[in-house]
């Protein structure tokens, strides 16, 4: 089994290290293909980087059917082109703002999600409105570090803890989510440190939870509804 993951920037900054955290999310028996843009935004933070990263998030979606993979993975939480890969490839598509959602809220009556900026708020409301969750969720925050500073682990984590602290206290969430897909790496110390100061609650790695997810769908046998995601009808498009 063969999966692509696929990130929606022309950056290959989180290439090695998302090989390499997949590697350890996935089983023995699945190979992972990680790749990025040919041309597009350097990261997804708002709504026109989102438009500029499907075209080519779309290319590499069909590339990777016809390559034999066995399913993809649109690598950012607010799952560009997910929707659209899904009409256009017959492989299980998923996004990591979708797949860790709908586990958060699975694990509690509410969730928070901790992301990078104001900027991508509303974006990920919009994704728990279509997930079918918004109902759960109990705030978007942000720790105000754009996506390419990411790679500041200690920076990131104090931030992450403070909000998450304060997603608990003030918000109610009962469960936390990683509203960044380069937040890599963190989730099981965040989920540890929460812990020892007094609130035990699950913390979802965006990653982890599209790559468990995608495996399931492979496994089962089971891809999008064809009812849903109906194929694009043939005519001119250039």
């Amino acid at each position: 089994m063969k999966i692509r993951v696929i990130l929606p920037t022309i950056m290959d900054t989180f290439n090695q290290e998302v090989q390499q955290e997949f590697a350890q999310y996935v089983g023995k028996q699945v190979e992972v293909d990680v790749c990025h843009l040919d041309y597009g935004p350097a990261s997804v933070e708002g709504e026109y980087d989102e438009a500029l990263c499907i075209p080519n998030l779309l290319e590499k979606a069909i590339a990777a059917e016809q390559e034999g993979c066995s399913g993809v993975i649109s690598l950012c939480f607010a799952d560009p082109g997910v929707k659209a890969a899904r009409e256009v490839v017959n492989i299980p598509v998923v996004g990591a703002g979708e797949s860790s959602m709908l586990i958060a809220s699975m694990l509690g009556k509410s969730f928070s999600v901790v992301t990078v900026l104001p900027h991508v708020i509303h974006m990920i409301e919009n994704v728990s409105k279509t997930t079918g969750v918004n109902s759960k969720l109990a705030s978007v925050r942000y720790v105000d570090i754009p996506v390419l500073d990411l790679v500041d682990k200690a920076k990131m984590e104090d931030a992450l803890f403070a909000e998450m602290v304060r997603a608990i206290e003030d918000d109610k969430a009962h469960g936390l989510v990683l509203g960044c897909t380069g937040m890599l790496g963190v989730a099981a110390s965040l989920q540890e440190r929460l812990k020892q100061h007094g609130y035990e609650v699950p913390v979802i790695d965006p990653s982890f939870a599209s790559a468990k997810m995608l495996e399931s769908l492979i496994a089962m046998g089971v891809k999008q509804s064809r009812l849903t995601y109906m194929p694009p009808r043939q005519k001119w498009r250039k």
